[in-house]
């Protein structure tokens, strides 16, 4: 209990130090790394993954949906059409691990870069 309780103080006193877009690209980077552990892995490990990513393009869908996001209009439309074709291409029957993994990574880069 104490490590868990030490771990968590950790996690908070981390997380003040960086900013919302890195903490934003960390999540992109987790959903990354379980598209790639699973892309060949049995059904479940699969399954578990997209549905993880489905979650993620689903608050991006939200967040960027939003009339009060502050992002430009143009790339808020942007977003959604990347958003779109990651959800198509998880509907299909054998979605293209490498497609979303590629998309992820983009998203987690460009939410790392300075500027």
């Amino acid at each position: 209990m104490q490590t868990s309780n030490q771990a968590t103080r950790a996690y908070e006193a981390a997380s003040v130090h960086r900013s919302q877009r890195l903490q934003e690209a960390d999540v992109f980077r987790r959903a990354t790394g379980a598209l790639k552990a699973a892309q060949d892995a049995g059904v479940l490990p699969r399954v578990r993954a997209l549905a993880d990513n489905r979650r993620l393009w689903m608050t991006v869908h939200d967040l960027v949906s939003d009339p009060d996001n502050a992002l430009p209009a143009d790339l808020r439309a942007a977003i959604l059409s990347v958003g779109l074709a990651v959800q198509r291409e998880m509907d299909r029957e054998t979605p293209d691990f490498g497609f979303l993994i590629a998309i992820n990574e983009n998203f987690a880069a460009g939410l790392s870069a300075q500027g």
